[in-house]
This record gives structure tokens, C-alpha cells and sequence, in this order.
């Protein structure tokens, strides 16, 4: 009698963890592919580093043109070398994201209903395009008007006083327009998340709508911590996710809207 349920017992807690097990197992081959193909892109990008260079320094050789002996520098004798290898491992990043995404996705989908998959995949596509969207403010918008209004301070000098002039270092102006591109192409996914969230019912449209002031005060704070301590930086970053933020209200608004209509025809159904 009494050695039964330990046996039964045991028998459950078996039959949770295989499925555990799985799921492991299961994490571990989709890790392991969005680890070749983000290998697989570094080598690749590697090779063309120099042309990724080249796109990145772009704004600031066009800020330059027509002005002789302009020049970006480096102070370490390994500073270039790791300067490719971080060139590399951006454009890598940014290839792979689909093939990471798809893992990520591969790993998730078996778990959702089919009209869950049939929802998602339209934060699928929005989730690059609006990467891209927040690379492209930040490279052909706010790095030429940020170079034109820093390159303002320069000055030429004179008898008894010594010229000011920009001579970058090519790790700080890439660290710079590589954490931009990143920041802004990750605060645009905020529609896609506050979406997401008002779908399954932790937010509503009129909460977004209530809350709207403390949004546009997080998005200050956020634009602060994110980008360089320039207010041009801070507002060029603010200001787009603010219009998000009206665009995510209007987003979950049209979610609730067909939420009641489905329930309403299935009340009519019955």
C-alpha cells in the first residue's frame, strides 16, 4: 500500500521532464544553427570589412568633402585590426538577425494554436522593417546634422592661439554610429511590443491613452541613456518614439475593435 504512490510519483515526474528534455534539446539545435549562420556571416563580412568601413565612415567623409588632409586616426598599434573585427561582427549581426529570428521562431511555433502563427506573422515582418527604419533615420538624418553642428566648433586660429580641428578616432566614431544604428533600431520595435502585449491583454489602448505623459517622459529618459549626451541626438531619438507611441495606441485600439466583432459574432453564432 504504501509503495505505490511514491511509484506513481515517480512515474509523473518522469514523464514532465522528458518533455523538458526535449524542449532542451530542442533550444540547444536552434542555438547552435544561429550560431553558425552568425559565424558563418562573420567570415564573410570579414572579408569585406573594409567596404563596411567605408559605408559607415560615409557621413562623415561626405561632412569632409572638399577639405584636403582630413583624416581619421588611431592611437594602438592593434586599434584597426579590432576595428575590422568589430565592423565584422556588426554586419554580421545584422545578416544573421533572419536566420536568427527563424530559429527563435522554428522554436516557438510548434507551441501556438494556428491562428497564433497566423497572427505573429505580421510582427515578423514589421520587427525588420522597422530596424531598418530606425538604422536609416540614424544614417542619412541625424549623423549628418550631428557631424554639421560638432564640426561647428572647430576653429581656425590665429596669433596666439592654436587651431581646433576634428581628427576622429576610427573606434570612437564607429562605436558611436554602430550603438546609434542599434539603439534606434531597437526603440522602433516599441509599436511591435506594445502590440504584441495589447493582444494578449496586458495593455489596452485607453491605458496607453491615460499613461501617455509618463510615455513621453520615459522616452526622453530612454533617448538619455541611449544615445550620446547631445540634445540633438536625444530629440532626434524622442520625438519618433513618441509618434510610435501614438501609433502603438492606434494599433491596439484596431485589435480591441476586432476582438469585439469576433466575440460578437460568435454571441450572434450561438
Amino acid at each position: 500500500m504504501t509503495g505505490a504512490p511514491p511509484d506513481d510519483d515517480e512515474a509523473h515526474i518522469e514523464a514532465s521532464r522528458a518533455p523538458l528534455l526535449d524542449h532542451l534539446i530542442e533550444l540547444r539545435q536552434r542555438l547552435i544553427w544561429s550560431l553558425i549562420g552568425f559565424i558563418a556571416a562573420f567570415i564573410v563580412c570579414y572579408f569585406f570589412a573594409k567596404h563596411i568601413y567605408a559605408f559607415l565612415t560615409h557621413p562623415l567623409a561626405e561632412a569632409f568633402e572638399g577639405q584636403p588632409g582630413r583624416r581619421m586616426i588611431f592611437t594602438a598599434l592593434y586599434e584597426t585590426f579590432f576595428t575590422y573585427i568589430k565592423v565584422a561582427g556588426f554586419g554580421a549581426l545584422c545578416i544573421s538577425f533572419p536566420i536568427i529570428a527563424t530559429q527563435i521562431w522554428m522554436f516557438v511555433a510548434p507551441g501556438l494554436y494556428r491562428n497564433e502563427r497566423r497572427a505573429f506573422w505580421p510582427f515578423l515582418f514589421a520587427t525588420p522593417i522597422l530596424f531598418i527604419m530606425g538604422a536609416a533615420l540614424v544614417y542619412y538624418g541625424l549623423m549628418p546634422v550631428a557631424i554639421k553642428f560638432f564640426l561647428g566648433f572647430e576653429t581656425p586660429g590665429g596669433a596666439g592661439s592654436l587651431p581646433i580641428q576634428l581628427e576622429a578616432k576610427v573606434a570612437d566614431y564607429l562605436d558611436l554610429i554602430m550603438s546609434l544604428i542599434f539603439a534606434f533600431g531597437l526603440s522602433f520595435q516599441l509599436p511591435v511590443l506594445l502590440t504584441l502585449l495589447g493582444r494578449v491583454g496586458i495593455v489596452s489602448s485607453d491605458f496607453l491613452k491615460n499613461n501617455r505623459r509618463y510615455a513621453i517622459v520615459f522616452a526622453f529618459v530612454v533617448a538619455a541613456v541611449l544615445t550620446p549626451p547631445d540634445v540633438i541626438s536625444q530629440v532626434a531619438l524622442a520625438v519618433p518614439l513618441c509618434l510610435l507611441y501614438e501609433v502603438s495606441i492606434w494599433s491596439v485600439r484596431l485589435i480591441e475593435k476586432r476582438r469585439a466583432e469576433e466575440a460578437k459574432s460568435a454571441e450572434s453564432a450561438v
